[in-house]
């Protein structure tokens, strides 16, 4: 369960995000400065390549604590600028006032919200695992 939970996280971060966002609605967008899109591409990149180094973690080398780790942070970090949008004039409406929403939520929430509890979870039950063996 708990390498599937890591792996769902990662699919969400490193493969669904690259996907949404190579278009005209971000890395190609017309309204975008070159400098916000290099920032765009190089955070693509990186959420991608620490999401290959999680699988490999995961997968091959049968880690997992890390991995996790690394996932709660990039799903983390989305949902802290989200929270802190306000402040820096975010915003995950589009330049014409629409949004991707699942259920009248935001999908970036929904999925990171997901992701971000159920790889918590499994990290917090597996920190508790051996405090009970021990009562």
């Amino acid at each position: 369960m708990k390498k599937a939970t890591i792996t769902f996280s990662i699919i969400l971060y490193a493969i669904a995000v690259p996907v949404l966002e190579i278009n005209s609605t971000h890395v190609f967008n017309p309204d975008w400065t070159p400098h916000v899109r290099i920032h765009e591409v190089w955070q693509l990149i990186t959420n991608s390549s620490i999401g290959l180094l999680c699988l490999w973690l995961v997968w091959i080398k049968k880690e997992t604590f890390v991995s996790s780790i690394l996932s709660l942070l990039i799903t983390g970090s989305f949902l802290l600028a989200f929270i802190l949008k306000d402040y820096f004039g975010g915003s995950m409406k589009y330049l014409n006032g629409s949004e991707k929403a699942l259920l009248g939520v935001n999908i970036g929430i929904l999925g990171f919200g997901l992701a971000f509890i159920l790889v918590l979870f499994s990290v917090l039950i597996d920190k508790l695992k051996p405090i009970q063996n021990n009562n």
